[in-house]
């Protein structure tokens, strides 16, 4: 199998982002940005990402989708609906991380993330930088949005961090970049990206 059949064959069956697993429609817009950051968090646990995921969507479907709300919740409401997703091995931390990430954003940002994106201007260290700043968000989770991200923030694009060419390695696959992206005849990024990374995580 060539290449270009390794890759046509992982974008048909596991070409899905985890934002949209997520049940989050990615936006240049405040809300689903938000819900992004919040999804970086959970995922970037020592914790299977199929839990991380549900307990997004448990965050959201419980009305916690913006900064704000997410604020205003009570702490044993998002320890709740992230029990509820099966994240409880950390839940107690989350729930103050997430109550203190939101405070944060809207404190510094007003609560949309397109402000960070217009003062860092492209440049990927200070992206990464201003999204350590939230709590619970270390370096796995700024590549996982940005890995997330690059769909709706092109000057990011291609974004394929260490986790996605490890995929592409145990397929046997370049692990340029470039040539990655190449392969992919202009497929979106991030789904090239989430497919990569699921092809590293999955046992199979």
């Amino acid at each position: 199998m060539s290449d270009s059949d390794t890759l046509e064959t992982l974008l048909e069956r596991h070409g899905t982002t985890y934002a949209a697993e997520a049940g989050i429609t990615l936006r240049d817009t405040p809300q689903p940005l938000y819900q992004l950051l919040v999804l970086s968090h959970l995922l970037s646990a020592r914790i299977r990402a199929s839990v991380a995921v549900a307990a997004a969507r448990a965050l959201f479907s419980h009305g916690m989708r913006d900064a704000r709300r997410m604020a205003d919740a009570t702490w044993q409401q998002r320890v709740d609906a992230l029990g509820e997703g099966g994240y409880r091995r950390y839940d107690e931390r989350t729930a103050t991380q997430l109550g203190e990430g939101a405070e944060l954003l809207l404190d510094v940002y007003g609560g949309d993330l397109r402000r960070l994106r217009r003062e860092v201007d492209g440049d990927v260290a200070a992206l990464r930088e201003g999204l350590r700043r939230y709590p619970g968000v270390g370096p796995m989770g700024t590549d996982i949005f940005l890995r997330e991200v690059q769909s709706v923030w092109p000057e990011y694009a291609p974004y394929l961090d260490s986790k996605a060419l490890q995929g592409a390695e145990r397929l046997g696959l370049p692990t340029s970049p470039g040539k990655l992206t190449g392969l992919a005849d202009g497929s979106d990024p991030a789904v090239l990206a989430a497919a990569l990374v699921r092809a590293a995580l999955d046992k199979g």
